[in-house]
């Protein structure tokens, strides 16, 4: 494996410009379970829910037989984002965000509203909702729905103007969200009436993607490397090359390390992918690892798990791990077979996510889901669904 060995030297923004919008503010959220520490010591045995959705509609299965336990006619084509209470997941409509409740399962009623409903952010209580199409943070708490899915008060961030961005709440109440002109992201402190600036960054073009590592380091993707807030300030890591975009952060708040994608092509055709960043929140170093040949990924073909390791679902049928303190491949499982990257983004292609020691993996050309003990490499189940599997969520109670 060529590691380019490209550590680059942080530096420090900090600045505090005109808020950019205000909204009323909400309390300051109170801290979540730790599932991932939970995960480091449960046993290999699956726990929960899956949410399998194709085109048309949602399958809920029973985590560690893959029985299918219910299915929902929905919209062509739907994301599903865990919404951070082990039970409900948010499905992504043309109406807003739809509530799944896995456990009983029912595809409930309760929508939240949204023009153009995009990512879903859960840390220290709060989950966040966000519109891309008015710009506007909607605030959860996250156990909201622990008496049932009745409609929850909560509060909102307005951005200053409509655009694809992110927000998290951070546990004493801070907030940090994307810039309208996407060229970095702001921290904002709330007050009773309005929001206060306290640091803002415009070095992360194209800002991307968020994840939270430990010490609630938060990282984005940018088109030319990353953007980290830790500490109450803003540090920018410039990628090795002009353009080297990391779109997505895959985190455990276990961890200071970050593996993120990376892509140093604006013209390359296609999804797949074959480097990944590292990068140390702690430490403020910034790397490019370049993969084998034969191990290409897209974005739905990271997860974190065991170990704080990342697994990369490539398309040889492979999971491999990687292990981000020292940049190398360690193993290799044999899942599915051999698959191509897909035309569009939208289209059904192998992804996975894990659950404690547990890997969940589609296999879209066979219509089947794999259940894979990443401790061991097994696959100990696997089920054929009746439809095409596209995105893949997993509810741990």
């Amino acid at each position: 494996m060529n590691r380019h060995l490209r550590l680059t030297t942080a530096t420090a923004t900090l600045a505090g410009f005109a808020l950019l919008a205000t909204a009323c503010a909400s309390a300051p959220g109170v801290p979540a379970a730790d599932d991932t520490s939970d995960a480091a010591t449960r046993a290999a045995t699956a726990e929960g829910r899956i949410a399998v959705a194709y085109d048309g509609g949602i399958v809920v299965l029973e985590a560690e037989s893959l029985d299918e336990l219910a299915e929902f006619a929905s919209e062509e084509f739907v994301r599903l984002n865990s919404f951070g209470d082990g039970r409900t997941i948010s499905v992504t409509t043309s109406e807003g965000f739809r509530m799944l409740d896995t456990a009983a399962p029912a595809l409930t009623d309760l929508v939240f509203e949204a023009d153009a409903a995009g990512h879903v952010v859960a840390h220290a209580g709060t989950t966040v909702l966000f519109d891309d199409g008015t710009g506007v943070s909607t605030f959860v708490a996250t156990d909201a729905f622990d008496d049932g899915y009745e409609a929850p008060s909560n509060t909102t961030y307005v951005a200053a103007e409509a655009h694809h961005g992110v927000s998290v709440r951070l546990e004493g109440g801070t907030l940090v969200t994307t810039r309208p002109d996407r060229s970095g992201a702001v921290a904002l402190h709330a007050h009773q009436d309005h929001w206060d600036m306290h640091a803002s960054s415009d070095q992360c073009p194209g800002i991307h993607g968020e994840g939270t590592a430990a010490d609630e380091a938060v990282i984005f993707g940018c088109e030319n490397g990353a953007l980290l807030y830790h500490g109450e300030e803003f540090v920018k890591f410039t990628a090795p090359d002009e353009y080297g975009r990391m779109g997505n952060a895959y985190v455990l708040e276990t961890s200071p390390l970050v593996v993120g994608d990376y892509k140093n092509d604006p013209d390359a055709e296609g999804y797949l992918l074959n480097a990944v960043t590292i990068i140390d929140t702690a430490g403020q170093t910034y790397e490019v690892v370049d993969l084998p040949d034969d191990v290409e990924y897209t974005w739905r073909g990271v997860a974190r798990g065991p170990g704080d390791l990342a697994y990369i679902l490539s398309t040889d049928g492979q999971i491999h791990v990687f292990d981000p303190e020292t940049g190398e491949l360690s193993d290799a499982y044999p899942v599915i077979g051999a698959w191509e990257g897909p035309a569009e983004w939208q289209n059904p292609h192998p992804a996975i996510t894990v659950s404690g020691d547990i890997a969940y993996v589609t296999e879209p050309a066979a219509n089947s889901v794999h259940a894979v003990n990443l401790t061991t490499g097994e696959v100990v189940t696997s089920v054929e669904l009746h439809h095409t599997p596209n995105e893949i969520a997993v509810a741990t109670e």
